[in-house]
């Protein structure tokens, strides 16, 4: 397993953009598939983002598409999410998440599939 740890949230008006980030630790790193989820009040958590371990292959949640980017710099150990334009409801809490990713071209959507988490970082988004 590796550890996560996520920064970057915050405060922003609807519209607004922030980029999150995610420090990985561990030496494995570039073994693993990274991938964001969120939880809204009173929602469970859902999908976000995630990106494959090479970089190569990306998905995203519909709701997000088109205004969220994932990425990831492997010299940094560091995987980001862009998020633009941002809407109200795009309110929650915003966890990292890795998984060992031996096929390299598939992103896998499902949370149970992770088993290495943040503790996540707090977006609120102001109308």
């Amino acid at each position: 397993q590796v550890q996560l740890v996520e920064s970057g949230g915050g405060l922003v008006q609807a519209g607004g953009s922030l980029r999150l980030s995610c420090a990985v630790s561990g030496r494995t790193y570039s073994s693993y598939a990274l991938a964001w989820f969120r939880r809204a009040p009173e929602k469970e958590r859902e999908f976000v983002a995630g990106i494959t371990r090479s970089g190569g292959h990306t998905d995203y949640a519909d709701s997000v598409k088109g205004r969220f980017t994932i990425s990831r710099d492997n010299a940094k150990n560091t995987v980001y999410l862009q998020v633009n334009s941002l809407k109200p409801e795009d309110t929650a809490v915003y966890y990292c998440a890795a998984r060992l990713d031996p096929f390299n071209y598939v992103v896998i959507t499902n949370e149970d599939r992770y088993d290495s988490w943040g503790q996540g970082t707090q977006v609120t988004v102001s109308s």
